[in-house]
């Protein structure tokens, strides 16, 4: 893979550098610069010898850094009084024990029942749901942009929802929980992604038809990936309300609904 000259890669432009070891070496840079405008994966990095960049190695700790804080963050309470969020808990008590035990992220903590069926009707035709999941990052890197345009576009279509719920220490499972309490229709469960090193503030929408206790992952459909780097949570909003939308006029989500849609 060597040539006479070196390439080397500054914000995707190549200058041409006499050969040394401790430049990356490219027979078609032009192929390379455009896979790594498509990716923000680790490639084509080079080294010196068998060792990374320290740049490179910087960045990654930086990455895995954020990626660890964004695990153990919690979302803000003035964030969650901005948009209205009416917040319960899981039976996780700490983040601790929510790491340690998926399971209690996945059922409601009692007072957090009661309050549920104090504030809300039962079967409402669709209802939303936050979580901070695995990222808080994720939560309050998007919600801003993503939630008003989910409400518009929900009201559009001439879905009215109650003011969302904000679950803390919650799993994706915690819909079924919530379905079992409310029995709404629809849930949307917009909930922090577990993060990596590309990005911290991954969000996704889980959509489901009466999700309730034993609903399998197959029924729920996913609507993922939204970050600014991503699906961008202005234009993520409309991609949900029209999912969810059309979740409700069907009666079916996850591998069903594709079924029904020929997908």
């Amino acid at each position: 893979m060597l040539t006479d000259h070196s390439i080397v890669m500054h914000d995707f432009d190549f200058v041409l550098e006499q050969m040394s070891p401790n430049r990356p070496f490219f027979r078609n840079p032009p192929a390379i610069g455009a896979l790594k405008s498509f990716t923000p994966a680790r490639i084509a990095l080079g080294g010196c010898g068998c060792r990374p960049f320290t740049r490179d190695v910087l960045r990654f700790r930086a990455d895995h850094a954020a990626a660890r804080d964004s695990v153990m963050e919690a979302v803000r309470e003035d964030f969650l009084g901005r948009h209205g969020l009416v917040k319960v808990c899981t039976q996780a008590a700490d983040k601790e024990e929510y790491l340690m035990r998926p399971d209690k992220g996945r059922r409601l903590a009692e007072a957090a029942v009661e309050r549920l069926r104090a504030l809300y009707g039962r079967n409402e035709p669709m209802l939303v749901l936050v979580g901070d999941g695995l990222s808080a990052a994720a939560v309050e890197a998007n919600l801003d942009a993503l939630l008003p345009s989910l409400r518009l576009s929900l009201d559009q279509l001439g879905h009215h929802v109650p003011p969302p719920v904000f679950v803390q220490f919650a799993r994706v499972g915690a819909m079924d929980h919530v379905g079992d309490i409310l029995e709404p229709e629809v849930v949307i469960f917009l909930i922090g992604e577990r993060p990596g090193l590309q990005t911290a503030e991954s969000l996704s929408a889980y959509i489901c038809f009466r999700p309730r206790t034993g609903t399998l992952d197959a029924d729920r459909t996913v609507v993922s990936n939204i970050h600014r780097r991503g699906l961008p949570p202005l234009e993520a909003g409309a991609v949900v309300a029209e999912t969810a939308d059309r979740i409700l006029r069907l009666q079916a989500s996850g591998v069903r609904l594709g079924m029904i849609c020929g997908q």
